[in-house]
């Protein structure tokens, strides 16, 4: 009798370990969606459909967006990791705190978080322009003009599904403008240090005066707990949009360089984008003026629940 009991104890142990694993093991495995409406220096606040969400990044975390068709994806800095933007999470943890292995975004809903991170309004129009130059591949666009010019029954169906996509598009614009409305304006951050970097016509590099600078804004920054560096990169008007808009996120890359190198970590870092020519510092009518607009603009915050806590 002795035997079968222990027999059957050993069953049960048996069968508890195996069910407990299988719980570990699923409760580990997450996989989440929202936009983020804030950050701290290690982790995302998510907005999703069923509340919050805290996403903590370690040095392990990949950032990545799709390249094109298939699963290619290309990895890039967490700096772009900016609120607004919506984003795709796998990690471990539980359903309201989760440790990323893998972070995912659309480079068209980059695009629209940047463009109202800069100040400006894009039309539902304008994003999904953007949304299909970025998303669609020229052999598609092809396909899908030939499809809709000869199958004309289904273009009243397109186009019920264009006003859908622009109205979901509009509610997307509108959820990215409150995300960020907070960040922009400090609301829930304190600032603890900032700083402005000025550059030559042209010119992307750091001047030594600077490097100096930027050092001290660096290691005051360490020296807080859960900071975020904020970078905003400028240009003058000499040139044309489209070169000042590629200027101005050389300058942003390479402060975020800079800074990297002197010891933060790039997940501590948010780039809202190359800004160009928008929201001039001084007057672009003089050579000073000019002169102060050829800039990024660097802020060290803390978050105010953590400075609380």
């Amino acid at each position: 009798m002795s035997k079968k009991r222990q027999t059957i104890g050993t069953s049960l142990l048996v069968v508890c370990f195996l069910v407990a694993a299988s719980a570990f093991s699923a409760a580990q495995n997450v996989k989440v969606k929202g936009m983020i409406s804030g950050r701290t220096g290690e982790s995302l606040i998510l907005s999703t459909a069923d509340g919050n969400v805290t996403v903590v990044m370690d040095d392990s975390t990949k950032v990545q967006q799709p390249k094109g068709l298939g699963m290619r994806k290309k990895q890039v800095s967490a700096a772009v990791l900016i609120p607004g933007l919506k984003v795709s999470v796998d990690g471990t943890g539980t359903s309201t705190n989760v440790t990323a292995k893998s972070i995912t975004f659309d480079a068209s809903d980059l695009q629209t978080a940047e463009m109202i991170q800069a100040g400006l309004h894009p039309t539902a129009d304008q994003v999904a322009a953007n949304q299909k130059n970025i998303a669609t591949n020229q052999q598609d666009i092809a396909a899908n003009q030939q499809a809709t010019a000869t199958n004309a029954k289904n273009i009243s169906a397109n186009q019920q599904a264009t006003a859908a996509n622009k109205a979901d598009i509009e509610k997307n614009i509108a959820d990215i403008e409150a995300n960020t409305k907070r960040f922009s304006e400090l609301g829930d951050y304190e600032l603890k240090g900032q700083g402005t970097i000025n550059f030559k016509t042209g010119s992307a590099k750091i001047a030594p005066e600077d490097q100096a600078r930027l050092a001290d804004l660096a290691q005051k920054a360490k020296d807080q707990t859960g900071y975020i560096i904020e970078i905003q990169g400028y240009a003058d008007s000499t040139g044309n949009a489209a070169m000042n808009t590629k200027l101005s996120q050389a300058r942003a890359q390479a402060v975020i360089d800079y800074l990297v190198q002197h010891g933060v970590p790039v997940r501590h870092i948010t780039a809202p984008g190359a800004y160009g020519e928008t929201d001039p510092a001084a007057s672009n009518e003089t050579s000073s003026g000019r002169a102060e607009n050829r800039r990024v603009d660097v802020k060290v915050l803390i978050n105010k629940g953590i400075k609380g806590s």
